[in-house]
């Protein structure tokens, strides 16, 4: 009796025992942020201004994507319950208009915007390239506009407002978001409209601006517009001379000690921004450099602070 009593006890331990982990597993597993990593494409078959004939090979190389010429969406669904529709964000990694930063300028940056509640979507765009595009200099404005476009056309199936879709970008990635936060009036692609493709609001984190010799970052300029660029398109992608009253509400953030990008970029937009009567928000940190991103170390890490507290005001409401 006293074994049968001591293996039944045994049993019941087990099953306890058990349970007690299936409950733990399965808590872990409903706990467990569960990202999108399908690919979406921005366009139906070939996309617009690919030279027919070239095929490349992609390069992915620690996270540094070029070579692009299929250019994709990446969704991180909120993971904020809501019954209210989502805002969205539409995420630019920089990389100097020659790669694009895919980590720590954009898959952490949507994982960071997913968990505060925004549907986020980190944009592989194409970049620049004279071998592999006509009209190369407006290949990543298009697949930028074409970004902002499709979320808003998608909105419903993803309970996102149409009305709250916004671009983050950083460096390069910034020049672009700033690019549509200012030349939307005339889409790239003919066959979209202003309403289309404007952002309701701007997040540029260390952005290259301008295009001027005197302020910009010599290998965005040549690798958007070349070697000995026409005044007339260095004006038009010198994006603080396109500000209008109609540009988004914007957020700035730079590092004084950036020795890649200078501040004046950011000084110049955001002085531009208020003249034109629009909201911007402007930080300056004092130490951070180039290229700090999302991650959680290091002197600028704290920025993101700021970040939210301006996005709770302004896009959240809360």
């Amino acid at each position: 009796m006293k074994r049968i009593s001591n293996r039944s006890g045994s049993n019941e331990r087990n099953n306890v025992s058990l349970l007690t982990l299936s409950i733990i597993i399965l808590g872990m597993l409903m706990s467990a942020t569960v990202y999108s990593q399908t690919a979406i494409n921005l366009w139906d078959g070939t996309a617009p201004f690919n030279k027919k004939g070239i095929q490349v090979q992609e390069i992915n190389k620690n996270a540094r994507i070029s070579r692009v010429t299929v250019p994709q969406l990446f969704h991180y669904a909120s993971q904020v319950k809501s019954a209210a529709q989502k805002p969205a964000i539409v995420i630019f990694p920089g990389g100097g208009y020659v790669r694009e930063a895919f980590d720590h300028e954009g898959t952490k940056v949507a994982e960071w915007f997913s968990a505060l509640g925004f549907d986020a979507f980190v944009v592989k765009y194409r970049l620049p390239d004279d071998d592999l595009f006509d009209n190369s200099c407006y290949v990543p404005l298009m697949d930028a506009q074409q970004a902002v476009y499709w979320v808003r056309k998608h909105a419903a199936q993803y309970g996102i407002d149409p009305h709250n879709i916004g671009v983050i970008g950083f460096s390069a990635g910034g020049h672009l978001a700033a690019s549509a936060s200012t030349l939307f009036g005339d889409p790239v692609n003919e066959a979209l409209t202003t309403e289309d493709v404007r952002p309701d609001f701007s997040l540029l984190i260390y952005p290259v601006i301008s295009m001027s010799d005197a302020y910009t970052h010599a290998g965005s300029k040549r690798n958007l517009i070349g070697d000995n660029p026409t005044d007339e398109l260095t004006n038009h992608f010198s994006l603080e001379n396109q500000v209008t009253e109609t540009t988004p509400k914007t957020f700035m953030i730079h590092a004084f000690d950036d020795g890649s990008v200078p501040v004046a970029n950011t000084e110049m937009y955001a002085t531009n921004l208020a003249g034109k009567g629009v909201d911007v928000t402007k930080i300056i940190i004092p130490r951070g450099g180039h290229g700090f991103g999302f991650r959680t170390t290091g002197a600028a890490a704290y920025w993101t602070g700021y970040l939210e507290t301006w996005l709770r005001a302004n896009v959240l409401g809360k």
